[in-house]
């Protein structure tokens, strides 16, 4: 009987127990993807180099793979991120230029974790992914985008233009830190490698005389206070984090001070790390030698969380690689357009297991294997080898969408801001898209040089060292007496430096050599009308116009110059037309009001300048013109309240 009571305590017991117990959940990973922009892969510690500490980086290492031999399909930011984020090839996904939107037709990360219950959220360093300007798009799928303010009202570029990464990392952590519940997908992009290489104290003391390295140092500081937080909050463990470089930088190899030009290692080989969320897969501090793709990385993912694949891809899981065992050589296909910007050609390259093809006007074969540095050019044009690439490429090409003319729309203003950035605009030259045969164009290698050239003098003018953007100006002219870009930056330091004539000379010159700037246009009409040129400053304002109608300024100082010449119905049409760009502005309502009035057309000036007097009562002109008008309509004693108001203001003054 005892027996008995025994063995009904112990059931009743493990019944208990077992009602305690919570159930078991099916806890989906945490995803964080860290993308560091402008990272060398033998810039970072745990690659073997001894320049710098990346004690973050190097930990995750230790605790996932790390794959020595990764590489990017575009050495340009907007591109590079959209082949991150979509698994495809820039020619696939289309965003091969600035402000070009990525098609709805290609999902990204964010839109197949959100389908899966997942929170998303992004957190850019720098306006060039801002998805309202130079990166639309890439938000789809976030519930949160941490775009920049529309109207910074900092000159500084931190704020403007770009994000310290420790306040990239903080806003991130406040995100999470209000949305702690569910699975969550994070994006956090780290800018500070890009030049200017401007790393803070104690970096910019301790890599005084590496100051890339130095920003490098900074940004893993950044990514060890997020995996910091991530331990603290118990996320670490349970989560897949993926560190990639978006593409390398020059430093000087082949010329190339930057990057997007060329397609050579030190621009396309990044660092990729993958750690795996705990027991998932044995991966500490495992190191894959196999080439690999960043197209493979969202494939991946959508792996080690058991969701769908991807329709369409340029990449593969790299689980295969995960157990150790030995699995071939990707081949990664890489492509910039961005010389064209330049008046070049663009390029097109493809590496295999020891073996780099560049197409170009001038090909080039390297053999990586005795030659890593791509120093000794083997191309021989019918070339068994070649013939293979040649054909690779021209079946990669088969595959992409025909091309269209560039869907990128950007005002002046986001232009400055990809200028301050180290980036040409895309007033400054065609698309790959309006070009008939880029191959008839001239080498990158051969213009090299002008490209240094031109995006010193962009960092300079963004940091107001006008005499050194200028002399770096004047060498690129030595050189190619005819660069639109080096004469039209000229015309800009000119204007603002009050020289108008020479202004006006050098935008002329760049309108000679491309007529179809209507930048260069309207500023060389902005010059001839401080030169009182009022003929020919109309003149350059309506070429301007015609090119890109919409450009507000334009609209304003053509409508200026028309009451100067005493045309007040060709004022009047320019005004309008303003106030339909910025309906509220008041210098275009007080235009219109002043060519109304020249017209005779006071009764119009009357019902524009009216509503102004009451929400406008401390403008002198206001109350000029509107005695003005007053004054034409015979009604002289609201002239003379209105005169006395201007006068009474003008006492305050």
């Amino acid at each position: 009987m005892k027996v008995l009571c025994a063995l009904a305590i112990c059931c009743l017991t493990s019944l208990s127990t077992a009602e305690q117990a919570p159930p078991k959940k099916n806890i989906r990973p945490n995803v964080f993807l860290v993308t560091i922009d402008t990272l060398r892969a033998d810039h970072v510690h745990c690659y073997g180099y001894r320049g710098v500490e990346t004690p973050a980086i190097d930990a995750l290492a230790k605790d996932g793979f790390r794959f020595a031999r990764a590489f990017t399909p575009s050495p340009i930011t907007n591109t590079s991120h959209a082949s991150i984020l979509t698994g495809l090839l820039p020619g696939r996904h289309g965003v091969t230029d600035f402000a070009i939107p990525l098609s709805a037709s290609h999902p990204t990360w964010a839109e197949l974790l959100h389908k899966q219950g997942y929170r998303t959220a992004a957190f850019i360093g720098a306006v060039i992914l801002d998805s309202k300007t130079l990166a639309p798009g890439l938000d789809r799928g976030f519930d949160f985008y941490d775009n920049f303010p529309p109207h910074s009202i900092t000159k500084s570029r931190w704020g403007r233009v770009e994000r310290r990464g420790m306040v990239v990392v903080q806003h991130a952590e406040a995100w999470l830190s209000a949305h702690p519940k569910g699975a969550h997908f994070v994006w956090v992009h780290l800018y500070d490698p890009h030049d200017p290489y401007e790393p803070p104290a104690p970096y910019s003391q301790i890599y005084k005389d590496h100051l890339y390295d130095g920003e490098i140092a900074y940004a893993d500081s950044a990514l060890a206070t997020l995996v910091a937080y991530l331990k603290k909050h118990d996320m670490y463990d349970n989560s897949v984090i993926v560190v990639v470089g978006d593409h390398g930088e020059g430093l000087g190899e082949h010329h190339e001070d930057t990057h997007g030009i060329f397609l050579y290692d030190s621009t396309t080989h990044v660092p990729l790390i993958i750690k795996v969320p705990a027991g998932s897969e044995d991966g500490k501090g495992k190191v894959v030698d196999a080439q690999v793709r960043t197209t493979d990385i969202l494939p991946t993912v959508l792996d080690l969380v058991g969701a769908p694949e991807l329709p369409e891809k340029d990449g593969e899981s790299l689980k295969e690689y995960f157990a150790g065992t030995e699995a071939p050589a990707r081949t990664v296909f890489g492509e910039t357009d961005y010389p064209l910007r330049f008046g070049w050609a663009p390029l097109r390259s493809v590496r295999t297991e020891g073996l780099k093809f560049i197409e170009a006007p001038r090909s080039e074969l390297y053999e990586l294997h005795g030659d890593p540095g791509e120093l000794n050019n083997k191309y021989e044009p019918w070339s068994a080898e070649v013939q293979k690439f040649r054909g690779m490429l021209a079946a990669l090409r088969a595959k992409e969408p025909p091309p269209e003319n560039s869907k990128g729309v950007v005002g002046q203003g986001t232009i400055n801001e990809l200028k301050a950035l180290g980036y040409l605009g895309p007033a400054d030259a065609g698309s790959a898209t309006n070009v008939p045969e880029p191959s008839l164009l001239p080498d990158p290698k051969d213009r090299i040089e002008e490209q240094n050239l031109l995006h010193t003098a962009m960092i300079a003018s963004e940091d107001n060292r006008a005499a050194e953007a200028r002399q770096a100006l004047e060498k690129v002219l030595q050189l190619n007496s005819k660069s639109p870009t080096a004469l039209r930056d000229l015309g800009e330091l000119e204007l603002k430096a009050g020289d108008y004539a020479k202004a006006a000379q050098h935008l002329k010159g760049a309108m000679d050599v491309r007529p179809d700037d209507a930048s260069a246009a309207f500023e060389e009409g902005q010059a001839l009308e401080k030169m009182h040129d009022l003929t020919g400053a109309r003149d350059a304002l309506q070429t301007s116009l015609n090119l890109l109608p919409g450009q507000f300024r334009a609209r304003l100082l053509l409508g200026q110059v028309y009451l100067a010449l005493k045309d007040p119905k060709a004022a009047e049409d320019e005004f309008e037309a303003a106030l339909l760009l910025q309906s509220s502005s008041l210098e275009a309502q007080l235009g219109l009001a002043s060519a109304q009035i020249a017209n005779g057309n006071f009764g119009e000036a009357v019902q524009q300048l009216e509503p102004l007097s009451k929400t406008q009562p401390n403008n002198v002109e206001v109350f000029v013109l509107l005695a003005q008008a007053y004054e034409g309509l015979g009604k002289m004693i609201e002239a003379h309240h209105a005169e006395s108001r201007a006068q009474v203001l003008r006492g305050r003054k």
